[in-house]
């Protein structure tokens, strides 16, 4: 992987290492942190998230970067951008803000922090227009930091994602372009 990195006051987020998917894994596949990604990855479920990955970062140039603690080096989690492109997906090749935390470190700004940092680096370094996230329903604290980013929901790009099972499956979405960013 490559050398990217951004900064905020507490938190680098980067390219992944070799030995974060270790720290990573360990903290975040959890039942509570999975509970609304299909539930906790067995190996071939590990293997298979690391390639998509570090596939769409190759492909692209950048997809979820590993968040790091500056104070402590700690792995708290991912968040970043990709390129969606679930099959049945109806924002292919949309920006993605995507983002999953240790459980943990929930509730002390980090998801919001290391998310105003990927939006920016967005419109900023990458020309996003607008920048969409998916989640499904239920995941009400995803939504809600969708909302306090300034995202607003979209039930026009809603669809089934037929790969997953039930409630998983039904995914909304949220977006923000570039002029609501800018103003906020």
């Amino acid at each position: 992987m490559g050398d990217f990195a951004l900064e905020t006051e507490r938190l680098i987020l980067r390219d992944w290492r070799e030995d974060d998917w270790g720290p990573f894994f360990q903290h975040t596949n959890t039942s509570q942190v999975m509970r609304w990604l299909g539930g906790e990855l067995d190996s071939e479920g590990r293997s298979s998230q690391r390639a998509r990955v570090e596939g769409c970062a190759s492909k692209h140039g950048h997809c979820f970067w590993l968040v790091e603690r500056k104070s402590d080096g700690e792995v708290l989690g991912f968040c970043g951008l990709k390129r969606a492109d679930a099959p049945a997906s109806t924002i292919l090749g949309q920006f993605e803000i995507g983002w999953r935390f240790r459980q943990d470190v929930w509730g002390q700004g980090y998801a919001k922090e290391a998310a105003h940092a990927a939006l920016a680096a967005g419109f900023l370094q990458f020309g996003a227009e607008e920048v969409f996230a998916l989640t499904v329903i239920e995941n009400e604290a995803s939504w809600g930091l969708m909302k306090r980013l300034g995202m607003l929901r979209r039930e026009e790009f809603d669809y089934v994602d037929s790969r997953i099972s039930a409630p998983f499956r039904d995914t909304i979405a949220f977006s923000i372009a570039r002029s609501e960013w800018g103003n906020l």
